[in-house]
């Protein structure tokens, strides 16, 4: 197993949900695949789809919902095979 990272593209305000009235795109504990959506970061109205970059589960996220994050700052770790 190899531990990797899933990054903000750009600075924004990070969502860990599509709308406030929806579930979280993930959570900890879930796996991922390739491509898959895990969060949004919002700049200026414009949404940013935060993606997966390899597969594996989600061990943790570093940015709590809503929370301001910077470009390349890590938003989630997770494991892969």
């Amino acid at each position: 197993m190899s531990n990797a990272s899933i990054q903000a593209p750009v600075p924004g305000v990070f969502y860990r949900r599509p709308a406030p009235d929806q579930p979280p795109f993930k959570e900890a504990g879930d796996s991922v695949a390739v491509g898959e959506v895990i969060g949004l970061v919002e700049v200026m109205k414009t949404f940013y789809e935060v993606k997966a970059e390899q597969a594996g589960t989600i061990t943790e996220f570093l940015v709590e919902n809503e929370g301001a994050v910077t470009a390349g700052q890590v938003l989630a770790s997770l494991t892969s095979a």
